[in-house]
């Protein structure tokens, strides 16, 4: 049996930028699984090994990988910093136990870091705090320090204080040992010094040292009287304590350094080993019945209770398809049969195997507490549950956002087609944030993503990677509908042929609900005369038509159907009678309810050097955006507003032109709002003429 108090399972997340990559470069580096470095912007990175990652410079899949240091095993996920692809975050968070969450030392907290941040917060996984890059223009450990409390509202615990800023940056101190750790200039994270705290920093040393002891006492009564008393607490005492802090989430031990120059790293891996939970520590997994409720069971982590693992990550290669798989608990021998609790179907443990990015070790059989790959499952998907076939359970599921743009791809020649298929097969099962749908009256193969940046990647994999080469379509956004009046209405639905007919008859309230509310349905009928067996056809019936609305065939959102009363046949009415009779009502009222289109509204964030403020709002402005905030910080402005996804086409363009390739932005799907008139009446027209052009063609 493996010793699981050794075990760290963490994530390295932040915002673009900020240096993720490279800290795993060098924690890989340190840890010996590498002997040269490779760096992002060479595209030659361990944990980048995609084409698309390579060129771009930016992580793209998150990548695992599994490494030693003092003893203790590390499985790693580098994780992407785009927010287009803050799924892959959001899914490695749910299966890790710690994560490392990279700040740049001159950006700061970025719009990124706070999504990755609220995504670890839900999560509840403990977390240590980097911040990176100390030795570039305009970096300040402090002013970051700052923004961690006031931006992400969090509780840094600072642990180590740089030693020189900027182009002087040499090294960090210690606080808790009040040791310098010096680096020379050669780049070798190996070649540094520990030395006495230089003399001009004495007194900082000991304020801040005061602080972090005074954080985390409060986590022991006996250590807390003792320093009252004005007994200060030995070094493992004070560990201690920051351990059970830093599980607990009360604070996050914060350290510093520059992961390019390789200073301050190895004081990062000692933080995860002392400080982040091992499998055993974190609250175990709830256990959900097959509707999704809570069955009061957890995945206690342990080898020698009943399997139960999760599948959170499909990956494409050239060897096959690699399930990533996290064991809760139990053992997962190759060639044991598991039963899949979405499917309820059981498969067979083929190949075991740990990455180590695109490379593996073959294993024969994995425990509580292991990140591991599965090479050939059939029929598993992201979130899917693996378990012990005679003790089945599922653990609690994974939620994905819809997606807000979409285009359409035709491929260039007939025998592209069939290919195609099969590579958007593929590329469904790595990520449950793309979406592929038939267009039923042109026959087009729709792909729909969470922007821009994300359909391009996956235009290039299609290219590249499958050898598929499409023709592709302008973006589409996904318009909805939703109604503005209350309407209460009647509809009978009457049929009469040979035999018995069919009959049913409603009388019902449209009205509009709280935006975000989705559709709901009640009845309030008394007395029998819609027999409660036929309510669910009614709701089925309004639930299926609102699928396409009445102004340009978008799906119809945050209405609410109140069943007020009817009649039936004794012998005519049937459940399919009701149901014609909730679509017939469907398409009577709510043209009547005065629908309205409304629109994806994206929450954006610029950053912009202060010269081109000016200019960077009035474009927001003349796309229709609402401006939030402006967050002046020491190298430019942050702007936050809400603006149109329809608006936002092209934008990184005007964006680098306006600020001579300096200003960055990140957006992300916040709300939906009523269209203006013009642009309604420019969609709905659009709309029709395709229609027209394909029912001409």
């Amino acid at each position: 049996m493996k010793d699981l108090s050794t075990y760290r399972n963490i994530g390295i997340f932040a915002h673009v930028d900020a240096g993720k990559t490279t800290t795993t470069e060098r924690i890989l580096k340190l840890t010996g699984k590498i002997h040269k470095i490779g760096e992002v912007h060479d595209g030659a990175a361990t944990t980048d090994f995609m084409d698309q990652e390579q060129e771009r410079g930016i992580t793209i899949q998150s990548a695992a990988t599994s490494c030693f240091w003092n003893d203790h095993r590390l499985n790693i996920i580098d994780t992407p910093g785009h927010v287009d692809f803050t799924i892959e975050v959001y899914r490695s968070l749910k299966v890790l136990d710690g994560g490392v969450g990279v700040f740049c030392g001159s950006g700061g907290v970025e719009p990124q870091s706070e999504t990755n941040w609220r995504y670890a917060n839900e999560s509840e996984v403990s977390r240590i705090i980097f911040v990176n890059k100390l030795d570039r223009m305009g970096a300040d450990f402090f002013r970051v320090v700052k923004q961690i409390e006031d931006v992400l509202a969090a509780n840094p615990v600072v642990m180590t204080l740089p030693i020189g800023r900027e182009d002087d940056f040499v090294g960090v101190i210690d606080l808790l040992t009040r040791k310098a750790y010096i680096w020379d200039d050669s780049g070798d994270p190996l070649k540094f010094e520990v030395q006495d705290v230089p003399a001009d920093m004495t007194d900082l040393v000991e304020e801040y040292r005061e602080k972090l002891v005074d954080a985390v006492v409060e986590q022991d009564d006996d250590a807390m009287e003792k320093y009252l008393d004005g007994e200060e607490p030995d070094i493992d005492t004070l560990k201690a304590c920051i351990r059970k802090g830093t599980i607990n989430l009360d604070f996050f031990p914060t350290f510093c350094g520059s992961a390019f120059k390789n200073k301050g790293v190895q004081l990062v891996l000692n933080a995860v080993i002392d400080y982040l939970p091992s499998p055993t520590e974190v609250s175990p997994q709830p256990e959900v019945d097959l509707e999704g409720n809570e069955t009061g069971e957890k995945a206690i982590v342990d080898p020698e209770r009943p399997l139960r693992a999760l599948a959170f990550k499909i990956m494409d290669d050239r060897y096959g398809a690699l399930t990533f798989i996290r064991v809760y608990s139990g053992i997962m021998e190759k060639g044991s049969t598991v039963l899949n609790t979405y499917t309820g179907k059981t498969e067979r443990i083929g190949r075991i195997v740990e990455m180590h990015a695109d490379s593996r070790e073959e294993l024969s059989s994995a425990q509580a507490g292991d990140i591991v790959a599965v090479v050939g499952m059939k029929n598993v998907q992201t979130g899917h549950t693996l378990c012990d076939p005679k003790a089945p359970a599922t653990l609690e599921p994974m939620v994905f956002p819809d997606p807000v743009i979409s285009i359409a791809v035709a491929p260039k020649d007939k025998g592209a087609s069939e290919k195609m298929g099969v590579a958007l097969g593929k590329m469904l099962a790595e990520d449950p944030s793309f979406h592929v749908e038939t267009d039923e009256d042109s026959g087009e193969t729709i792909l729909k993503g969470m922007g821009e940046l994300h359909l391009d990647i996956k235009i290039d994999i299609l290219r590249r990677t499958h050898g598929v080469e499409v023709d592709v379509g302008k973006p589409q956004v996904a318009y909805r509908e939703t109604i503005t009046q209350r309407v209460e209405d009647t509809y009978t639905h009457k049929k009469q042929t040979g035999g018995s007919g069919q009959f049913g008859k409603i009388d019902y309230v449209i009205e509009p609900s709280e935006p975000g509310s989705g559709i709901e349905f009640e009845s309030v009928v008394t007395g029998g005369n819609v027999p409660r067996e036929y309510w669910p056809a009614v709701e089925k019936g309004f639930r299926f038509s609102a699928a396409e609305g009445v102004l340009a065939g978008f799906p119809l959102l945050d209405f609410k159907v109140t069943l007020l009363d009817g009649a039936y046949h004794a012998v005519d009415s049937s459940a399919i009678a009701f149901e014609i009779a909730a679509k017939g009502a469907y398409r009577q009222t709510v043209p009547k309810a005065s629908p309205q289109l409304i629109e994806p509204i994206m929450k954006v964030d610029v950053f912009t050097p202060d010269d081109n403020v000016g200019d960077v709002i009035g474009d927001l402005n003349r796309r229709r955006g609402m401006i939030k905030s402006q967050e002046p910080g020491p190298t430019g402005v942050r702007i936050k507003a809400d603006v149109p996804l329809s608006e936002m086409f092209g934008y990184i363009g005007d964006l680098r032109t306006m600020t001579s390739g300096r200003g960055q932005f990140s957006m992300e799907f916040s709300h939906y709002l009523a269209c203006p008139k013009n642009v309604a009446d420019d969609v709905i027209k659009e709309v029709q003429e395709r229609k027209a052009a394909k029912d001409k063609g």
